[in-house]
């Protein structure tokens, strides 16, 4: 391969982008399930033969792809690179070398060129279903949650093991929407493996290592300039979030030297009895996400960009959990180490930081259809964005992950259930110099002739998104069926004619509130963003929109 000039090196990388999006459109457009064609919920990376990330497809969940190394090397250790051969494709959904809970299914191919190993492709994909109680946080270990795969080779010499197939289909409901879902991830891989070798021919490229070597060194000098920017010091943080029946705390601290920074979980309480822990490859990859928001944004999410990062945990805290601990619901909580961490930074880096968001929702929810055919799915919805310096929070931005809302019209015609409304909620942005996201209110009916059993994964209800450097909170989370509240995390049924309301929250707000420009209070009274009241309680202004005033109380 000839000497890499920085020209070269970024049609390269450009390149290698495009192959892994191509890979991850190939996986969305031949997925069954809504949660993969419609929701996103994926990631699909480019590693090279060592075993570093190099590329990642742009949909990726950072909670997915922040966890692939882990996997490949695991994959690697279970069956030895020298002993892989040409059409071979290798499975686990195991949480603690996977994305920390069993209903993503993680793929690992090695791909050959020429009879040598190169590099390999990934891709995984949450699961509709994998057996046991269904996706739920309600289950006391491991066991109850569902089938664990640890390190199966499902594919050798391009021949699938048709036993590994007929044991997964034989534990779930949906037995073809889940083996659907796999032969996507199947097929997505075996073209990975076509693309990035026709890429390597067409530059020549006999050792994809050397490019390697160039992407994530530069991606390695981005990182540390980044990091010396910010005061050497120790940043600490302490958040409360929901717990089965208690609060529990979790806390963190930044240690930051040079060029390199150190994150540990120290203080963090301890497991609870509920699929609510996280595995540390988790908590690992979250706060990547974190500290890439941090410092270079735009910075690929490489082996490169995480070298100068160290992270620690006290085992069995809940952001370290070990097995057989109940992992199902680890977003619950991991989602948190996001905010927690980027909260460490607030004096520090105050022109970076943001309040905390309203986050993504989810419920499972699992019936039969009028048809008799079983139903396992999600519902997703997103509240409101946390606000930052220099910008107001959007309306529901599902954050720190990145799944999207299935169509309404695609929604009602596969599950039988009407979405009747769904609309903002003034008020509900938190108030600060500049506002948080609007959260949102949604209404399903179950209009089929059969209850759903319905899965909720709730948080943010006692302890609502929280306001930074000043700024006040968002509005809480909330479930009722039919007006009565239902438990946050916990089992319910919504049977048939009954509605089920999803109160989103809004996002927290960034600064005091009475620093916010009138002209943006007046602006957010005319659009229904704030009511006329809720300017005058959280801002101290009384508008007129009639003769555009806004004077303070």
């Amino acid at each position: 391969m000839r000497q890499l000039d920085p020209v070269s090196l970024g049609i390269m990388w450009d390149r290698l982008n495009a192959v892994t999006n191509e890979i991850t459109t190939a996986l969305v457009r031949t997925s069954f399930s809504t949660i993969v064609r419609e929701s996103y919920d994926l990631s699909v990376v480019l590693f090279d033969a060592k075993g570093r990330p190099i590329s990642q497809g742009r949909l990726s969940a950072p909670g997915h792809s922040g966890t692939a190394a882990n996997t490949v090397r695991y994959i690697a250790e279970s069956f030895p690179i020298a002993e892989m051969r040409p059409g071979d494709l290798f499975i686990t959904n195991d949480p603690w070398h996977g994305t920390g809970h069993i209903y993503d299914m993680n793929f690992v191919r090695p791909a050959f060129r020429r009879g040598e190993l190169v590099g390999f492709t990934f891709s995984d994909t949450h699961m509709a279903d994998m057996g046991g109680v269904g996706f739920s946080a309600n289950t006391a270990d491991k066991f109850a949650e569902g089938l664990h795969l640890p390190a199966c080779r499902l594919m050798r010499d391009k021949v699938l093991d048709r036993t590994i197939i007929s044991i997964i289909r034989s534990n779930v409901r949906v037995a073809d929407q889940v083996i659907g879902d796999m032969m996507a991830n199947v097929t997505c891989n075996e073209l990975g493996e076509r693309l990035l070798v026709e890429f390597m021919d067409e530059y020549e490229i006999d050792d994809l290592s050397v490019l390697a070597d160039a992407l994530l060194g530069q991606s390695e000098r981005a990182m540390r300039a980044a990091i010396r920017l910010i005061p050497d010091g120790v940043y600490a943080n302490r958040v409360q979030i929901e717990g089965l029946g208690t609060p529990l705390t979790l806390a963190v601290t930044c240690d930051v030297r040079d060029d390199e920074i150190h994150v540990d979980f120290a203080g963090t309480d301890g497991l609870v009895q509920g699929g609510v822990n996280v595995p540390f490859c988790y908590t690992r990859a979250m706060s990547i996400f974190a500290l890439r928001l941090l410092t270079v944004p735009t910075l690929p999410a490489n082996d490169g960009s995480t070298r100068p990062l160290h992270f620690s945990a006290p085992e069995n805290c809940i952001l370290n959990a070990l097995p057989p601990a109940p992992t199902a619901g680890r977003h619950v909580v991991g989602h948190f180490v996001t905010p927690l961490v980027i909260g460490a930074f607030a004096d520090a880096l105050p022109h970076r930081v943001q309040a905390q968001s309203g986050m993504m929702d989810l419920v499972s929810i699992q019936g039969r259809r009028g048809d008799g055919r079983e139903i396992s799915t999600m519902f997703f919805g997103a509240g409101g964005y946390g606000a930052m310096d220099g910008m107001d929070g959007m309306a529901t931005i599902p954050t720190p992950a990145s799944m999207r809302v299935t169509p309404t019209e695609v929604w009602e015609h596969l599950y039988g259930t009407i979405i009747e409304s769904k609309r903002l909620i003034p008020d509900s942005g938190g108030a600060g110099r500049y506002r948080g996201g609007l959260g949102q209110e949604i209404v399903m009916c179950n209009d089929r002739a059969g209850p759903l059993a319905l899965a909720f994964f709730g948080r943010q209800t006692a302890f609502p998104p929280a306001g930074i450097r000043g700024g006040a909170a968002g509005s809480p989370h909330g479930y009722a069926i039919e007006g009565r509240p239902v438990p946050p995390i916990g089992r319910s049924t919504l049977q048939t004619g009954e509605r089920l309301v999803i109160r989103l929250p809004g996002g927290g707000g960034y600064g005091e509130p009475r620093s916010r420009d009138p002209e943006r209070i007046l602006q957010d009274v005319r659009d229904g963003f704030v009511s006329v009241d809720g300017a005058r309680r959280d801002y101290g202004v009384q508008v007129d929109v009639e003769n555009a005033t806004v004077r303070s109380l």
